[in-house]
Parts: structure tokens; C-alpha cells; sequence
């Protein structure tokens, strides 16, 4: 049993598993012995320590102090902390004054936020204020506008009333003879809105047109097709016009065939009322073949006429028809200076019947006197002519017989000498030219008359008329006495001295008159014509249709690019230049006188008075501008009550000033193939004032690129396609200009806001000029005897340059469609010289030189591109077209002028309450 109990013991215990169970008890005791010992030390040792070190520093005597704190100065004795120490002070006195700052910083803080809320309130209540004088202001402009359409409605083309289809029946003239536009003129089928339509019969549908000469028919034929009044309807027709002449002898119808034939017409209504019948001529002998047919209330055109035929007011005293297909050549007419010519005055004539001898059956003036006149005053014509050529005073050439044939002529006519080449020739070297008016007092008018006046004109002689009961062509409508002279036969002794008495500039002014005269009323088919229709226009008081404007075809552009802000061109200083334009675009009125023109300045529109209007300003053409009013009559604009709206300094500034208080301009940019520097000058007008638009003529074939991205400066801007690289374009009348105000400037130009609006303020002034910023001059060249160009400094000037220059719209007109299309053509010839050619028309319709305004000389902006002007051919070939056009006008228009426009606020940045005034110079 011990064995066994020592074996158990040994094997850890007694049991099924064999485990030693006392040895595992006693590990069980030990571990929990130590478990037990670690916790007390852990827990009751750091107790302990506590207790005795909170209790050990106690003791009265602190020098025997080991734990407790010690004072600062204790510390302080130890070297390595005195410098802590001193830090620690720093800081502590820094955090005192920081803590300081920040409680005064929430102060003001607090202060601000009070004063913001303060603010916030009050812009609130600007704002609600503000929406009330909107409210105001846009109720006030109702009413004002409603006021206006009261007083002043909205004019705009008028509306087109049609003739009824029956014509009203009125009572027939005694005579014929007495027929006037009250009683033998219809005014029911022309009303003032009709827009005057003219019905012209086909001569080849009636016996007549076979006799008809085929030149004059062809031309009368070619004017009608291109004639503006001119209606295939003749339903509503105001005038029906049949050609009837000038008609060939062999073929002539006898005059009761013709007057048959002319009663036939489908629309003659058994009496010919508001018909007018043509008689054409192209020589001098015309036939007067409806002297002895009865026309009825028609009316009659035509170069020679009897007083028992000719109806004042009612017939038409028409020019021979010399140029019937063909332009008349400005370079073989000859200039109009020097005035003087060799020869004092000329006559070359024959008068076959009546033709006696100077010397025989001359009566004295005791004689007439007495009462004795003399039957015919060609005698003493004849005698004193020759007594001034023997007298050798001056010399003067007259011959009373034709050294060949003479042409056929009407009796007691004085008949033409030689052939026409002859007759010019000798009239170019005449100061005058008498036309001696034919013996019978019956015969009011000869196509003899008429062909001497035609070739006087057309030469530059100024023609002498003896015999004041003339009625020279279109008398009725043109002063003859600004271009000629008219002397009563009685007179002829006192002609010589006379016409020696003439000043050089008052024969300047009529020889220049009557060349206006002739090349407007005269020279070609299409201006006889025009000229009849407008005499009949004008005097059943008719408006004329606006001329025709270039219609703009518009390139597709793209466009949102933000414009930039050049600082050379927004630093205006002080100076307050206008405000931009925020509401849409405000063009200038339109159709404000069409009526009144008519009516009113019928002369006006005829004749050359010194003026702007002119000389070929109202031509047959009748171009009556859709924006004449404001240039013909801009002083009469409204202007608000209280004057002085312009005020002075910063007031004049802001202010447009003048007569019509709101208008703006447009600008046209001419450019080629120059997108990078089109873009730059496009973006240069970003915030101009007063800018209606920019048209951009793109004088290249090619388009813009599609990926050019336009800038958007606040106004639209057209892109306009052209049919032709041409200069002339810059100068075409676009319809998408709707301004009177038009600154014509190139797409390298460099100028600033203020110089813009200073110079739209100085023409606005001076309507009728040109007014521009480079200025040039024309000069003698005295070894070449020719003019040139000349583009140096000089205080003298006589052009400016339409690179950078305003006019007015009316120009553009007369320059694309009345002035000699040889000016424009040498313009495309030579790719040059546009701006010459406004500059000479200008100055000839106005006898006045154009305006420079600041003192710049150039214009061109820095590192663009090189233009045409630099080429060494530009110079030469502006001396050319200064010459060549001279010989078209035939003299030299251009005016000199030491004038220029200047402002001190140019040079010198005033304040606005010391600026006063613009001061010129």
C-alpha cells in the first residue's frame, strides 16, 4: 500500500487519470500568494508615499523643507533660469496688451456692424426711392411722347391712293389757247401720295413710230426702262407721254393722219387731258409739225414754239437732244479758267431772208425816238457788231454770212455756220457768245436758239441773248440770269461796255453755273427726260421718290467676344464725353419735308445759289433723301424750353448741345483682308458715345473666318459684302445707315474718344463740310505747269482725309450716283484717290473749304500692318487724279484754309467746375 501511495503521489494523484493532484493544489496556492502581495504593494505602497510627502513639509521650520514649493526669487537665484525667467515676464506683459488690442478691435467691430446695418438700411431705401424717379422719369416720357404724337405725329412714307377708273369729268376751256393745269390737267389721278406714275406708250404699236428718227427713238427708249415714275400699269397712271418726234421727211405722216392717229389712243379719252406729247430733236432745223394739229388738253415738249402755241405754265420749252447715245466726253471740254479767252465775244450765223446791208436803210436814234421803230433790230445788230470789231478795242470775231452752206432755219432765224466740230472750237476760245433771238417777235423759241445755247454752255461761253422776249428751256424753273445774259435788242450799243464790265469772278460764277446747267439738264437723253418729268412734278406739287439706297447684304459674323479697354483710348481725364447709348439705336428722322420741298424751294431746287444744295443737288434725278430735313433746315430742331441746356463745365460736357438736342452717328470702317487689326480697331470704339452702329464694308472677295469671334461693344455691328473690291464702296449710301452723321474711317485708324466726339460736336456745326482730323493740300507746280498732291506740315489746308473724317449721308448720294462716273472709275483704276474726290465734290457744291479739327497730322495706329498710302506709286498717282479731275469739273474746287478747330481740353485736363467752353482756333 505505501508502494502504491508513493507511486500515486509521484504521479501527481490518485485517479482514473493518474494526475498528480497535490502538486497542482500547490501551484493553485502559490500563484494566488503573489497575485495577492502584488496588489497590496500596488495599492496601499503609493498611498503610503502620498500620505508621508504631503505630511513631511509640514514641520515650523521651512529650511528643513525637501518637497514643497519654493518662491520665484528662490528659483530666480538659480543662473541657468534667470533667463526663463525674463521671458516669461515678456510674455506675460505682451499677452496683456494683445488681450488689450483684441477687446478694443470687438469694440470697433461691434461699432462697424452697427454702422453696415446702418448702410444696408439706406441703400434700401435709395433703391426703393431710386425705383420711384424710374417710375416718374418713364411716366413722364409717356406723357411727354403722347404730347408729341398729339402735336407732331410719327411721319413715315404715306400711303399710295389709286385714281378712280372712271376719270371725273370738268369743264372744257373755251380755247385750247387757254388751257393751264387748273382746267385741262386732271389732279384726281395724281395725288399727293400717288408716288407720281408716268405711263410712256410704245411707239412701235402705232403708224407714227415708223417715222420716228431711230436714234432718238432708241435713246428715248433706253431712258424709259431705267426711269423711276415710269409704270407699265396705266390704269393707275398720273401723266401718259407719247414720243412723236424728232420725225424723218420721206415717211413724215401728213398732219390730219397724225392728228388721227393721236386722238386714237387707247387712253387719250376725247381730249388728251393729262397726256404730253415729246418733240425731240437733233438738229436745229427741228419741225414744228404740230403747230397745225389739234392736241387737245395735252401737253406739248418740244424746242421751237409760236406764241399763239406755246401755253405759259402748261408747255415745256425742251433742249435739242445732241448726246441722244452717247455720254459727253468731260476730258474734250475745256477747262473754265483762265476766264478770259482770246476772243472778247463770237457770233457765225447767216439770216438768208431778211439779210441786208449794214450801211443801207439805218435809221437814227432821232428816228426811233420819234416812235419810228424799226422793224427788225438785226440791222443795227449788224452795224454796231461790225463797229466793235473795226474799233480793235478787244477782239472780237462776227460774221454775218457762212462761208459754206448754211443750215436750214426757221424765216427771220439766223441760220448755223459749218459743221458742230467747227462751231465748238471757236467757242472755246470766246468769253461769250451772243444768239441773236430770230426777227419775228411771233416766234417765241427756235431749235436754232436752243442748239447755240446748248454749244455755248457746253464749251464754257457764256452766252449773251439778244432779245428779252426769248423763252430760253425750262424757263420756268431755272434762273437764266446766273448763267447768262439776257439784253433787249434796243440794247445792242451798250452791250460791248457791258460786257467789259464783267468782274473775272462773276464770269467764273456763270460759266460755272452753266456748266452745272448743262451737264444736269442738258447733256444726255436721260436728263432731257428726267428734267420733263420732274417740271410736271413739281408744278402739280407732287413729292419726288426718295432716291434709291444701296442695299447692304449682310456677312454672318459671330459675335460675343468681350471688348477690351484700349487706355490709350479711355483715359479722357476729367472729361465727361456723353453718355453711352443704352437704349436702342436712335436713328435721324426721316420724311419730314417732302411736301414743303416741293411747294416751297422750287427754285431752290433748280438753281445754284451759293449753298450746299445746289449745285447738283436737286437734280432731274430728284433725289429728295429720305434724311434731307435736319440738312437743309437743322436749325429749326427742337430745342427744350429754357435754354442753355449745354451750361457750362461739367454740364457742357455731358451735353450734346446744338438745335437737335439727340442725334448720333455711324461709323463706316472700310477693311481688306486685315482681320487682327479690324478686330483691335473694332474694339477701340467699345463705350463711344453717341455711336448709332458700325457698318464694316468688307471689300474682299474672300469672307471673314468662320472662327472669327467679333467684339461686342455695346452697339450692333453690320458686316456689309461688296460686289467688287472698290474703294468707291467706302462712299456708297447703305441703307443700314440711318443716320445723317456718318465718320468714315480706316480699319488702322488711331484716335481717341474725345477727338471722336469733339470732332462729331465741330460738325454738327458745319453740316455741310467735311470735318476730320489729317489734313493735305493741293499746289502749283510751276515748271509742269500741273497740280500736285502735297501731305507736309503746313498751317495751310485745302483736304482731309476720309480715312478719319464725318460728312453727311447727302454726300454719299451725289458722290455714287450723280457725280461723273469718269471720277469714280479712275478711282478703281487706280485703287487711290477716293478721298481726293469726295474732297473735290464737296468743295464745288459748296464753295467751301473742309474743317480740321486737333492738331494731329496722322492718325495711323502703331505696328499695323502697311497699307496702300506707303507704296511710292501713292503719290504719283494722286498728282494724276488731282489733274484729271480738275479737267472733269473743269477747274480746281479745292479751297485753301488756315482754319482749324482746336479745344484747350485737349491739351489741358480742366475740373469740371473751371471747365467753361470749347475755344477755337
Amino acid at each position: 500500500e505505501l508502494m502504491t501511495g508513493y507511486t500515486m503521489l509521484r504521479n501527481g494523484g490518485v485517479g482514473n487519470g493518474g494526475q498528480p493532484w497535490v502538486l497542482r493544489w500547490s501551484s493553485r496556492i502559490r500563484l494566488t500568494w503573489l497575485s495577492f502581495t502584488l496588489f497590496i504593494i500596488l495599492v496601499f505602497f503609493p498611498l503610503i508615499a502620498h500620505y508621508y510627502l504631503t505630511t513631511i513639509d509640514d514641520a515650523d521650520d521651512a529650511g528643513k523643507r525637501i518637497f514643497g514649493p519654493r518662491t520665484g526669487n528662490e528659483l530666480c537665484e538659480v543662473k541657468h533660469v534667470q533667463d526663463l525667467c525674463r521671458i516669461r515676464e515678456s510674455v506675460s506683459e505682451e499677452l496683456l496688451q494683445l488681450e488689450a488690442k483684441r477687446q478694443e478691435l470687438n469694440s470697433e467691430i461691434a461699432k462697424l456692424n452697427l454702422k453696415i446695418e446702418a448702410c444696408k438700411k439706406s441703400i434700401e431705401n435709395a433703391k426703393q426711392d431710386l425705383l420711384q424717379l424710374k417710375n416718374v422719369i418713364s411716366q413722364t416720357e409717356h406723357s411727354y411722347k403722347e404730347l408729341m404724337a398729339q402735336n407732331q405725329p410719327k411721319l413715315s412714307l404715306p400711303i399710295r391712293l389709286l385714281p378712280d377708273k372712271d376719270d371725273a369729268t370738268f369743264p372744257l376751256p373755251k380755247s385750247n389757247r387757254n388751257c393751264r393745269l387748273h382746267n385741262c390737267f386732271d389732279y384726281s389721278r395724281c395725288p399727293l401720295t400717288s408716288g407720281f406714275p408716268v405711263y410712256v406708250y410704245n411707239s412701235d404699236d402705232y403708224p407714227f413710230g415708223s417715222s420716228l428718227d431711230p436714234l432718238i427713238k432708241q435713246a428715248f427708249e433706253a431712258t424709259v426702262r431705267t426711269n423711276v415714275y415710269v409704270t407699265e400699269n396705266a390704269n393707275i397712271a398720273c401723266v401718259y407721254i407719247i414720243l412723236m418726234g424728232e420725225m424723218q421727211e420721206p415717211v413724215m405722216p401728213k398732219p390730219t393722219e397724225l392728228e388721227q392717229q393721236l386722238h386714237s389712243l387707247p387712253y387719250w379719252r376725247t381730249d388728251g387731258h393729262n397726256h404730253l406729247i415729246i418733240n425731240l430733236s437733233r438738229k436745229s432745223e427741228t419741225q414744228n409739225f404740230i403747230y397745225n394739229i389739234s392736241t387737245g388738253r395735252a401737253m406739248i415738249a418740244q424746242s421751237t414754239f409760236y406764241d399763239v402755241q406755246y401755253r405759259p405754265g402748261f408747255d415745256i420749252v425742251v433742249s435739242p437732244l445732241v448726246h441722244a447715245m452717247s455720254e459727253p466726253n468731260f476730258l474734250e471740254i475745256p477747262p473754265q479758267v483762265p476766264v478770259k479767252r482770246k476772243y472778247l465775244f463770237s457770233f457765225q450765223g447767216e439770216k438768208i431772208e431778211s439779210l441786208r446791208s449794214s450801211l443801207q436803210e439805218v435809221r437814227s436814234f432821232e428816228e426811233e425816238i420819234e416812235g419810228n421803230a424799226p422793224a427788225d433790230y438785226d440791222d443795227r445788230i449788224i452795224t454796231t457788231l461790225k463797229a466793235v470789231q473795226d474799233s480793235k478795242l478787244d477782239f472780237v470775231l462776227v460774221e454775218f454770212t457762212c462761208k459754206n452752206q448754211p443750215k436750214a432755219s426757221l424765216p427771220t432765224e439766223w441760220a448755223l455756220c459749218g459743221e458742230r466740230d467747227d462751231r465748238l472750237e471757236l467757242l472755246k476760245l470766246s468769253t461769250f457768245a451772243l444768239i441773236i433771238t430770230p426777227g419775228d417777235t411771233h416766234l417765241v423759241i427756235s431749235a436754232g436758239c436752243a442748239m447755240r445755247l446748248f454749244e455755248a454752255l457746253e464749251v464754257g461761253a457764256i452766252p449773251v441773248v439778244l432779245g428779252e422776249q426769248v423763252q430760253l428751256p425750262y424757263n420756268d424753273v431755272i434762273r437764266w440770269n446766273e448763267a447768262a445774259l439776257i439784253i433787249p435788242k434796243p440794247r445792242i450799243t451798250e452791250v460791248h461796255f457791258l460786257l467789259r464790265s464783267i468782274s473775272d469772278n462773276d464770269l467764273l460764277a456763270m460759266r460755272r453755273q452753266g456748266r452745272f446747267l448743262w451737264e444736269t439738264y442738258f447733256s444726255t437723253s436721260d436728263n432731257v427726260f428726267s428734267t420733263v418729268l420732274a417740271i410736271i412734278r413739281t408744278r402739280i406739287q407732287i413729292p419726288a421718290a426718295p432716291i434709291r439706297e444701296e442695299t447692304a447684304v449682310e456677312i454672318p459674323h459671330r459675335s460675343g467676344k468681350a471688348a477690351g479697354t484700349d487706355p490709350n483710348m479711355a483715359d479722357n481725364g476729367d472729361l465727361d464725353l456723353g453718355p453711352v447709348e443704352t437704349e436702342p439705336p436712335y436713328a435721324s428722322p426721316k420724311y419730314l419735308r417732302n411736301f414743303t420741298l416741293t411747294a416751297m424751294d422750287i427754285y431752290r431746287n433748280w438753281n445754284s445759289a451759293p449753298g450746299p444744295f445746289h449745285l447738283f443737288p436737286y437734280t432731274p434725278f430728284d433725289p429728295v433723301l429720305p434724311s434731307e430735313a435736319k440738312f437743309l433746315g437743322s436749325g429749326t430742331g427742337f430745342r427744350p424750353i429754357g435754354g442753355g441746356a449745354g451750361g457750362s463745365g461739367k454740364e457742357f460736357q455731358a451735353a450734346l448741345g446744338g438745335n437737335v438736342p439727340r442725334e448720333q452717328f455711324t461709323v463706316v470702317m472700310l477693311t481688306y483682308e486685315r482681320e487682327e487689326v479690324l478686330m483691335n480697331s473694332l474694339e477701340r470704339l467699345n463705350g463711344l458715345p453717341y455711336l448709332n452702329k458700325v457698318v464694316v464694308v468688307w471689300n474682299s472677295p474672300k469672307l471673314p473666318s468662320e472662327d472669327l469671334l467679333w467684339p461686342d461693344i455695346g452697339v450692333p455691328i453690320m458686316v456689309v459684302r461688296t460686289e467688287k473690291n472698290s474703294l468707291n464702296n467706302r462712299f456708297l449710301p447703305w441703307d443700314e445707315i440711318e443716320t445723317e452723321a456718318i465718320l468714315s474711317i480706316d480699319d488702322d485708324a488711331h484716335l481717341r474718344h474725345d477727338e471722336i466726339m469733339f470732332g462729331f460736336r465741330v460738325w454738327r456745326e458745319a453740316r455741310d463740310r467735311i470735318v476730320g482730323f489729317p489734313g493735305r493740300y493741293h499746289a502749283w507746280d510751276i515748271p509742269h505747269q500741273s497740280w500736285l498732291y502735297n501731305s507736309n506740315y503746313s498751317c495751310e489746308l485745302s483736304m482731309v482725309l476720309t480715312g478719319a473724317a464725318f460728312f453727311h449721308k447727302y454726300y454719299a448720294y451725289l458722290y455714287s450716283y450723280v457725280m461723273p462716273q469718269a471720277i469714280r472709275d479712275m478711282v478703281d483704276e487706280y485703287i487711290n484717290c477716293e478721298d481726293i474726290a469726295m474732297n473735290f465734290l464737296v468743295s464745288h457744291l459748296t464753295r467751301k473749304p473742309p474743317i480740321k479739327v486737333t492738331s494731329r497730322w496722322t492718325f495711323r495706329c502703331p505696328g499695323c500692318p502697311q497699307a496702300l498710302s506707303h507704296d511710292d506709286s501713292h503719290f504719283h498717282e494722286r498728282h494724276k487724279c488731282i489733274n484729271f479731275f480738275v479737267k472733269v469739273y473743269g477747274y480746281m474746287p479745292l479751297l485753301y484754309t488756315q482754319f482749324r478747330v482746336d479745344s484747350v481740353l485737349f491739351k489741358t485736363r480742366l475740373p469740371h467746375d473751371k471747365t467753361k467752353c470749347f475755344k477755337f482756333i
